[in-house]
């Protein structure tokens, strides 16, 4: 009878002393100090209106965690336009510096508005916590389906002959993203560019509608938003910049180089948190970002919105961001946009 008390009275004071040592003063068994990160829900903002590609990746993510189960938090996502990112940007860097509860979406924009010389942004990634790049994706030169332009071609020799004819428009503000993607087979075809008119607008799918509604004559956008577009019979898509031909409603779209520009241009997105992100909330974000990025979910909603799946960590993707900058201004330099 003894021997049984005392077993089990052993064995209630070890497991007092585990518990004493790993949950009452805040440690694990290493001796570090436990997180109890999060504690709240999540806010991911994309710093544009309804529709385009920061909308749908912020989307695309929130959903995913959601359904693995990977984060216990409500994740919510918030629009939140103006200056094709900029103005978000300037409020993610100062007064959402150290909110661990704030993350953001974002792609090239985050390096060609700081770098450019009109209307740039003060702030760069460097000015946040890279997290993650997610997916790649490319551009696309597109017009209105009874739009008489039918090769990029035929858009080319109208801003040569007439370029106050042409409106061209995008979801990115001047010098930014979609601006860039519209003029590089210009550039290259030998236009001077300060002759382009174009109009930016909040977003990819306030470009679309402005190209629907006639109030532009051609947009650049991203490709996989626009496919839904395509599949409709709305517009149609001149090129894409993309290296090969891309799959899906696009498979027959010819890229840049097969339309006689020899320039291809990638857009990566990714996730970032703010600049005085803690220590704890990084490692959080880094382990669930990259099981989410292998989870059949994440591949399902690549698939679903015609994305490619490029995954970087935080390391990587810091890594990427240097250099691309150097891309960038190179190319904006190149177009006398440079700051």
């Amino acid at each position: 009878m003894w021997r049984k008390i005392s077993k089990v009275m052993i064995a209630g004071l070890l497991f007092t002393s585990l518990v004493g040592c790993s949950s009452s003063n805040g440690e694990t068994a290493d001796g570090k100090q436990a997180s109890n990160y999060p504690k709240s829900n999540i806010t991911i903002v994309a710093p544009s209106g309804a529709g385009g590609g920061w909308d749908l990746t912020a989307r695309a993510v929130a959903k995913t965690m959601n359904d693995t189960g990977l984060i216990n938090k409500s994740i919510q996502v918030e629009n939140k336009p103006g200056g094709g990112g900029a103005a978000f940007m300037a409020t993610f860097a100062t007064k959402e510096a150290s909110n661990d509860y704030m993350l953001m979406v974002k792609s090239p924009p985050i390096l060609i508005n700081h770098e450019k010389a009109e209307g740039n942004s003060k702030f760069g990634y460097k000015d946040t916590t890279p997290l993650a790049q997610l997916t790649r994706d490319y551009g696309a030169i597109v017009v209105k389906e009874d739009s008489p332009f039918q090769t990029l071609e035929d858009v080319l020799n109208a801003l040569k002959d007439s370029p106050k004819d042409v409106t061209l428009a995008g979801g990115s503000a001047p010098g930014s993203m979609d601006h860039l993607v519209g003029i590089i087979p210009a550039y290259k075809a030998g236009i001077d560019l300060k002759t382009i008119k174009y109009v930016s607008y909040d977003g990819g799918g306030e470009a679309v509608t402005a190209l629907l509604g006639g109030n532009a004559d051609v947009i650049a956008t991203d490709a996989s938003t626009i496919a839904t577009y395509v599949k409709s019979g709305d517009v149609r898509v001149l090129a894409v910049s993309s290296s090969e031909r891309l799959e899906g409603e696009l498979a027959e779209v010819p890229t840049f180089k097969e339309a006689g520009i020899d320039e291809e241009f990638t857009i990566w997105r990714g996730i970032f948190g703010p600049k005085n992100m803690s220590e704890d909330a990084v490692t959080y974000w880094s382990e669930k970002l990259q099981a989410m990025s292998e989870s059949e979910e994440w591949q399902a909603e690549v698939t679903r919105n015609g994305w490619q799946a490029e995954y970087r960590n935080a390391e990587e993707f810091t890594t990427y961001l240097d250099n691309q900058n150097k891309i960038i201004v190179e190319l904006l330099t190149a177009l006398g946009m440079q700051k």
